[in-house]
């Protein structure tokens, strides 16, 4: 293992690598700006989503058409190992996606919860509690018809 190095930079390799962060950061703003909708901009209808697992809550809202406008999930909020699937985190994860589309007047949305987890209902108390106009809430979890094909019969 031994002793590590530390490599010390100069003032010029400074200032050239936060040029080089500045013009990523200004970069990432104008392609956010291009991809997200214009401020003040109204949608009729929005969708959010709602997946649910054992594992993981995320959330994605989305325009009338499908684009996706901004999404989030437990994981991507730094909850790790069993504490993404809690209605705590599920709660979180819908004020961030809520925050992240702040500038969108929505009219009326529609909420589709897919999936089984402790944060299915936080998660849609969350979207319920910013004032948005809701219209639907529907359950797509998917179901087995006929389930999977049962075990031989044992003999003995």
């Amino acid at each position: 293992m031994g002793k590590k190095k530390i490599k010390k930079q100069s003032e010029e390799e400074l200032l050239k690598e936060g040029e080089k962060v500045q013009k990523v950061e200004k970069s990432v703003e104008k392609s956010s700006e291009l991809t997200s909708a214009k401020p003040g901009r109204r949608f009729i209808k929005g969708k959010f989503f709602i997946r649910v697992s054992y594992n993981n809550t995320s959330i994605v809202a989305a325009d009338e058409k499908g684009n996706v406008l901004a999404w989030s999930s437990a994981g991507s909020l730094g909850f790790k190992g069993p504490k993404k699937a809690t209605p705590y985190a599920a709660s979180k994860v819908a004020e961030t996606v809520l925050e992240k589309i702040k500038k969108i007047d929505f009219g009326e949305i529609e909420i589709f919860v897919k999936g089984i987890g402790s944060g299915r209902e936080s998660a849609v108390r969350s979207l319920v509690s910013h004032g948005l106009n809701i219209t639907l809430i529907k359950d797509t979890t998917p179901a087995p018809h006929n389930g999977p094909r049962p075990k031989k019969v044992r003999r003995v």
